[in-house]
């Protein structure tokens, strides 16, 4: 399992687990398990369903943990794989298979990750006109999907009391509705902080799920 990838899995359950009053133990080292075996990647995806169906407690964290398994594939899995693996009509046949799981949360880890390679700090305006090339004609896909955090960039250099506050006020597109506090505190504050924590606590309409993304985005990108 990939480090980072473990750091943010364990960070981001500790987080909704300590909000809303649970304990995520069991949980956690069952994901874990799932993350470590040796798996094609739809086994893996049918044993890290059965650990959420067990444990409806953390049903809002499913698809955002989904995203992680993806990056823990590319980060881990593939290297024990056939070369260009991600190229074959095997893996073009489990895309198809899984293209309504996962949420927007994959592009942002992507981006962490080339910030990483480049040795780069992420910036908003980065990822959304280097990385998701969204002022390009034949990405207008990605453009309509971030058009709130594109007419919102101001944001990302406030605070997260100010990005809370705006969220409640529009009306944000489906795609991007949840993600969008945690992809702004992120850009406003990339390494967590008490203060965020709790500014996320105080105003944040849904702080368990929100909190519980910003601390696995954080964590992931922590070490650097």
């Amino acid at each position: 399992m990939d480090s980072k990838v473990k750091n943010a899995l364990v960070a981001s359950l500790d987080k909704f687990a300590a909000i809303s009053g649970i304990d995520a133990g069991e949980m956690e080292q069952e994901l874990i398990v799932v993350f470590s075996k040796e798996l094609g990647f739809l086994e893996k995806v049918a044993e890290f369903d059965a650990v959420f169906d067990a444990h409806a407690s953390f049903e809002d964290l499913r698809e955002v943990f989904f995203d992680l398994l993806m990056i823990n594939f590319f980060a881990s899995d593939v290297q024990k794989l056939e070369e260009d693996y991600l190229e074959t009509d095997e893996w073009a046949d489990i895309e198809e298979e899984t293209i309504d799981r996962g949420t927007e949360l994959l592009n942002l880890l992507l981006y962490i990750n080339e910030c990483h390679d480049e040795e780069i700090k992420p910036e908003l305006g980065d990822f959304l006109t280097e990385f998701l090339l969204v002022e390009e004609d034949e990405f207008q896909d990605e453009f309509h999907i971030y058009e709130d955090l594109i007419s919102n960039q101001q944001l990302a250099e406030s605070s997260i009391e100010d990005i809370c506050s705006h969220k409640n006020m529009v009306d944000l597109g489906e795609e991007i509705e949840d993600m969008f506090v945690p992809f702004m505190a992120f850009f406003n504050q990339p390494k967590a902080t008490a203060e965020a924590y709790a500014e996320l606590a105080e105003f944040s309409t849904n702080k368990e799920f929100e909190s519980a993304v910003y601390a696995l985005v954080t964590a992931f990108h922590e070490k650097y």
